[in-house]
């Protein structure tokens, strides 16, 4: 059994991720003047249509287009060797420092401790009407699954299929999708939890709520 508090413990000594910024294709590269140990924003707006900072800009054939931050944090490493230079797609540009949040921590812990469901195929998922219905009223936590359970539709190429459920008896702690959406093979599509490990999850889940100190 994984141990969700020693989990935690790990997170705090280390609260972020590094992430790498690469180029999606060939282009000569230029960068904006940031500095290593500079913030960065991420995309910001109700749908995140505002584009995080602006890291560098890649030209190719007279196009040029602004390759900007994924996620807030702070620059760790600048390829400064590679202003001005033609650079292949997938040359590694800046490393940024993403320092976790709450809501990331959470997520983190609970895909570490709960069981994953995982699309078969890339396609359009939907609860069945009975489980639906139920989410809708009573919420994910009111829906206990067994093996073999008819739980969800696919919808691929204008035909549809039932998906039983395949795994340990358990709630629905988590949902990963809406229904409707389009998901990719191997992507969650609900998190599942043992009855008895349910309160140590919670207790983790608000341990984290409370105590967690985000940075800016």
């Amino acid at each position: 059994m994984l141990n969700i508090k020693e989990l935690l413990e790990e997170i705090k000594a280390s609260p972020y991720e590094e992430i790498e910024i690469s180029v999606p294709h060939t282009g000569t590269v230029e960068f904006t003047g940031l500095k290593v140990g500079d913030k960065v924003k991420g995309p910001s707006g109700e749908w995140k249509e505002k584009p995080g900072t602006v890291l560098a800009k890649l030209t190719r054939e007279r196009n040029t287009k602004n390759i900007t931050a994924p996620e807030k944090g702070e620059i760790v490493s600048i390829r400064q060797d590679l202003e001005g230079s033609f650079v292949e797609a997938g040359e590694v540009l800046i490393k940024i420092r993403h320092f976790l949040s709450k809501e990331e921590v959470i997520q983190l812990i609970l895909k570490k401790a709960l069981f994953l469901f995982n699309a078969p195929e890339k396609a359009k998922y939907y609860f069945t009407p009975e489980v639906d219905a139920k989410i809708k009223g009573s919420g994910e936590r009111s829906v206990k699954v067994t093996e073999g359970m008819d739980l969800f539709i696919v919808s691929r190429m204008k035909r549809e299929t039932a998906l039983n459920y395949s795994g340990p008896e358990g709630l629905i702690y988590s949902v990963y999708f809406n229904n409707g959406d389009n998901v990719d093979a191997a992507q969650p599509l609900i998190g599942v939890c043992p009855a008895d490990q349910l309160k140590q999850i919670q207790e983790v889940v608000n341990r984290v709520q409370s105590e967690w100190e985000e940075v800016d």
